[in-house]
């Protein structure tokens, strides 16, 4: 596939500051580029690597004026690569060949939307809805009664259990697991004595889950993913928690169960929330946090137990100084005795 670059201008409504007269024939990092590729600049921190990327043309943000080669200055960078990513992207339609598969074994009492895609070994149980041009991948398990909207994708060996619901233009990657047992267990006589989980899952539209995540299903009641919610790879939601819509939960996340997360929050990777908290609207808990209180709304916390950012900044600074604190203290106990 080849491009003019004036034709990717327009398309990302950008402004060209050398040479036009270029074709591009793929897409690809600042890095790692050549001759007839074009990248991206985003961070500033990028920003030496204009003069040594190889590729023929660089998007930047409208504040870089010049550089030692072709660049497509924009208001967002990164949003623009996107569209010129699926543009290149566009013709490569890997996804199983329309219909239901010999090999797929769907329940009489499922309803297909048209347009609806089920690949070979996947099992769709009975009183399951699928809306329009939903794309079922192989391998996927969807339980009895469960409502799939419009345009999703459910990439291959995904198991989502009965009773769960899941919105229109979604995404869920493999290995992923919706509707499995909350963890729930009461000691009698000093066993552990499994406790009913009957709730069920409630994925909204517009929702992207990550590969080999977990959300299980409501003691009673519902787990909600809010519309828009974004979810890494490799994390697990309990039983009955909800999260708002546009929150962004990175990889190996831990929630407890009936915990509350709010909108647009930012939840960073290897973050544990303990149960029954909340986290306020448009809060950002950073990278290895441990929450065990709820957060207030447009926050910034960071640490083991979670605290505000500024204040942990403090300590890490303390705790660095710490060899050299213990030998200053040395020193002195050592002055103090001899005297």
């Amino acid at each position: 596939m080849k491009k003019r670059l004036d034709e990717i201008a327009a398309l990302i409504d950008g402004e060209i500051v050398g040479n036009a007269d270029i074709d591009i024939v793929n897409v690809n990092g600042i890095r790692e580029a050549q001759e007839g590729e074009i990248t991206f600049l985003a961070n500033p921190l990028y920003r030496p690597m204009l003069k040594d990327t190889k590729a023929s043309a660089v998007i930047t943000s409208r504040d870089i004026e010049s550089a030692p080669r072709t660049i497509i200055r924009t208001d967002d960078p990164s949003l623009a690569f996107s569209k010129v990513l699926s543009l290149f992207m566009e013709h490569e339609d890997i996804r199983p060949l329309p219909g239901v598969h010999a090999a797929a074994v769907v329940d009489k009492k499922a309803k297909l939307g048209q347009g609806v895609t089920v690949a070979a070994c996947a099992v769709i149980e009975s009183g399951v809805e699928i809306g329009e041009n939903s794309v079922i991948y192989p391998g996927v398990y969807i339980g009895h009664n469960t409502k799939i909207g419009h345009n999703t994708h459910i990439y291959p060996n995904v198991s989502i259990r009965q009773n769960s619901s899941i919105g229109s233009n979604v995404i869920i990657h493999s290995g992923t697991v919706i509707g499995s047992d909350g963890f729930g267990f009461v000691k009698v006589n000093g066993a552990h004595k499994k406790i009913p989980q009957t709730g069920s899952v409630v994925v909204e539209d517009d929702v992207e889950i990550g590969s080999n995540v977990s959300i299980d299903r409501a003691r009673f009641g519902k787990t909600v993913i809010g519309k828009g919610t974004k979810i890494d790879n490799l994390v697990q939601i309990a039983h009955n928690v909800k999260i708002g819509q546009n929150t962004i939960i990175v990889s190996q996340v831990g929630i407890s169960g009936s915990s509350s997360i709010g909108r647009d929050v930012i939840i960073a990777g290897q973050v544990g929330i303990v149960g029954h908290v909340e986290v306020g609207d448009n809060a950002i808990v950073a990278a290895q946090s441990g929450v065990s209180k709820s957060i207030p709304a447009n926050s910034i916390v960071m640490g083991s137990p979670a605290k505000p950012i500024s204040e942990e900044k403090r300590i890490l600074a303390c705790r660095r100084r710490l060899p050299e604190l213990f030998k200053t203290v040395v020193e002195l106990k050592s002055k103090f005795l001899a005297k």
